[in-house]
């Protein structure tokens, strides 16, 4: 059996990373990660032993205390550093599953609203043949959820 890989990267293929294991994973309900990841929350996972192996995050000081890194070609939130082991954006991971969120943290900015989202309606197959159509017929751009040797950000694959 094979140990998971724990590489990921950014949408564009720009910046790349692997971690040599990871720590606790979590999701956030404070403002910041709210507005950083454009969501209800930031779930995030410590990364020990991080290398980025193709490019580097961007940063953006959000507080005295933080710097959050991203990826200055498309956008995509990928770490948050505050002085100790750095944290990584589980959705940034080429297989988020290696990161099921623990714990939640900074429950005081969660959103009224977030408890309930599991007891939304799911829309059923077949509900709305436009809508699947069109999913169907859409071509990602993003990088694959893999290493890759060479990747020219914006490259059509």
């Amino acid at each position: 059996m094979t140990a998971p890989s724990f590489s990921g990267g950014c949408q564009c293929g720009a910046v790349r990373f692997r971690a040599g294991r990871l720590g606790r994973a979590s999701i956030c309900h404070c403002r910041m990660c709210q507005k950083a990841f454009g969501g209800f929350f930031g779930p995030l996972v410590t990364a020990h032993d991080l290398a980025w192996t193709r490019g580097a995050p961007r940063t953006f000081a959000s507080s005295n205390k933080v710097k959050r890194g991203f990826c200055g070609d498309c956008g995509t939130p990928l770490s948050y550093d505050f002085g100790g082991p750095i944290e990584i954006a589980i959705g940034a991971f080429d297989n988020p599953a290696v990161a099921a969120p623990e714990i939640q943290v900074n429950p005081a900015d969660k959103l009224a609203f977030f408890d309930g989202l599991c007891a939304l309606p799911v829309r059923a197959a077949g509900a709305q043949p436009e809508q699947e159509a069109f999913n169907a017929a859409v071509v990602s751009f993003q990088h694959p959820d893999h290493d890759t040797d060479v990747w020219t950000p914006g490259e059509r694959r």
